[in-house]
């Protein structure tokens, strides 16, 4: 299989020495976009022939600082459109390329397995939820948007003492499977894709829409394929796959 994919949680430096023209088109996306993205990645080869695409997830914060270092990256694809503001304020991505396609929600997951109550968001205050994973608010949009909706009801500050801070989102889905948090704040496809390993007691409203934008970054060495890649994720193809997933489309 040509398709390769590889978490940046250690940074893009030691990597690209390595795999330097070893891939046609090098995407960089946020790690909620995993599955679908793969599928997609999949697909988008299979009629490319012989193409060849290389996968790279993470924070989507932790993505625009490795592209602003220098990382070979031809598309990034951002969880939040704040992410990519800021890569376009930076002169970072090609003119006329940006373009919003998929939606997802926040929502509050708790172990399968957990007997804890919950009715509702002011239950994370209880003694007994004592460990809440959320993503670095800094760097991971899944994160920002936690923050926003626990600052929104006046609970943020209070919850400081019970908050446990993951790199992205994945890494919240993962405590919350394994049972080493009480709860966690991750997007519904994070959800959908641990089964039933988890279950949502809460989907709270964020303050903006949670839109994930991608762009043909500036300094593309790939700039057709890149430009081919993001119009296949805004297809058919890519549209159905983005569903299956759990993505809304905009």
């Amino acid at each position: 299989m040509r398709l390769r994919w590889v978490s940046w949680i250690a940074g893009f430096v030691l990597f690209f020495p390595l795999v330097a023209g070893a891939a046609d088109l090098t995407i960089s996306a946020a790690v909620s976009l995993k599955d679908a993205f793969a599928e997609i990645a999949k697909a988008y080869e299979s009629v490319n022939s012989p193409e060849k695409v290389l996968l790279n997830f993470g924070a989507s914060g932790q993505l625009l600082q490795q592209i602003v270092q220098g990382a070979p990256v031809d598309l990034f694809a951002s969880a939040d459109e704040v992410t990519m503001d800021a890569a376009e304020k930076q002169g970072l991505i090609l003119e006329g390329s940006r373009r919003d396609f998929a939606r997802n929600r926040l929502v509050v997951i708790m172990p399968a397995a957990s007997s804890l109550p919950w009715h509702r968001l002011t239950d994370l205050l209880r003694s007994d939820l004592q460990r809440i994973a959320v993503g670095n608010p800094d760097s991971v949009p899944a994160g920002r948007y936690a923050k926003e909706v626990l600052q929104t009801a006046r609970l943020w500050t209070d919850l400081q003492p019970k908050l446990v801070t993951a790199q992205n989102v994945r890494q919240v889905l993962d405590y919350v499977t394994r049972g080493e948090v009480d709860a966690g704040f991750v997007y519904a496809t994070d959800a959908i894709s641990a089964g039933n390993r988890v279950k949502v007691v809460e989907s709270p409203a964020t303050g903006s829409p949670v839109l994930y934008p991608l762009a043909v970054l500036k300094a593309s060495a790939a700039v057709e394929a890149a430009t081919r890649f993001s119009a296949f994720v805004s297809g058919a193809t890519g549209r159905y796959i983005l569903r299956k997933y759990g993505f809304e489309i905009p």
